[in-house]
């Protein structure tokens, strides 16, 4: 399991750093070393957080997955995201980063939504990260994205580790299944598995519709589905969260971590305990 960071950037509500650094312990504590973030996520204020919260952690102990395509220019109030997917852009990306996180490497560098940028993106950031992966600065590269056709051809065409699929490997949306999930098996590419509740929708056992579903109000058809799901879990002893987190982690090889964000340490350990839940998923996941 990873722990998403998007939440240390005040994705929903703003955190201070004393609630993000008892978001990262509760993680340490019940077993998690793999933590994602990115520069988009509340313009570098993720990063700095999750740096902050484990500079006393031993570093060889933990794997670190940030992204780029996205540069951040300026400070403050008058900071700002700009798409940058050139070699330049790529570097400058990785040391601000670097900067922010206070680490002198990356484990896993992710081209982050480059939907609508794909041809820039693997003409120029892909080239860029197999050069800083030869050279030991990046330990993985890979891309990130709700996209799977966009997803799909990175992994065709290109020399990378691993995959995010965001959203594409749910109870609720499974079209990573089709192309996706195979294609990885053959080229051995690895899947971190991400927005397995689909923003929301799926993150109760009884399916709220004030919740999101791709971050948007969910349609009348997606709640009576996710409705359905919850009903089909029930009577089979699982609740909807812990059907929807043994279905994203269930493609395994590729699947290699879930990936779950966190607002509070409760959070946290409620989202350890669905992922420890979800042992005996063979007949609930046939079922759903």
């Amino acid at each position: 399991m990873g722990l998403g960071t998007a939440q240390l950037g005040d994705l929903y509500l703003p955190l201070d750093q004393g609630t993000a650094q008892a978001i990262v312990d509760k993680a340490w504590e019940g077993g998690i070393r793999h933590f994602d973030t990115a520069p988009h996520y509340g313009l570098g204020l993720s990063e700095s957080r999750l740096g902050l919260a484990l500079q006393d952690r031993p570093r060889d102990d933990y794997v670190i997955s940030t992204k780029v395509g996205r540069i951040i220019e300026g400070s403050g109030t008058s900071a700002r995201r700009k798409w940058d997917f050139s070699a330049g852009g790529i570097r400058a990306s990785l040391a601000a980063s670097r900067r922010r996180l206070s680490l002198d490497r990356i484990d896993i560098a992710l081209v982050h939504d480059p939907e609508g940028h794909a041809e820039e993106a693997i003409t120029h950031a892909v080239p860029a990260l197999e050069g800083l992966r030869a050279a030991g600065d990046v330990g993985a590269i890979g891309v990130g994205s709700r996209d799977v056709p966009t997803l799909l051809r990175f992994v065709r065409e290109c020399d990378i580790d691993v995959v995010m699929v965001a959203g594409r490997l749910t109870l609720l949306d499974r079209s990573a299944l089709d192309e996706l999930v195979p294609a990885c098996i053959e080229r051995g590419v690895s899947v971190l598995s991400a927005g397995v509740f689909n923003s929301g929708v799926l993150a109760n056992d009884v399916p709220d519709p004030a919740s999101h579903f791709d971050y948007a109000p969910p349609s009348p058809s997606v709640m009576r589905r996710a409705q359905e799901l919850a009903a089909i879990a029930a009577r089979h002893g699982f609740t909807l969260p812990e059907a929807a987190v043994a279905f994203a982690r269930r493609p395994s090889p590729p699947v290699v971590s879930v990936v779950m964000g966190a607002e509070t340490p409760d959070q946290v350990a409620r989202n350890i305990a669905l992922l420890g839940a979800t042992g005996a998923v063979d007949g609930l996941s046939a079922a759903v």
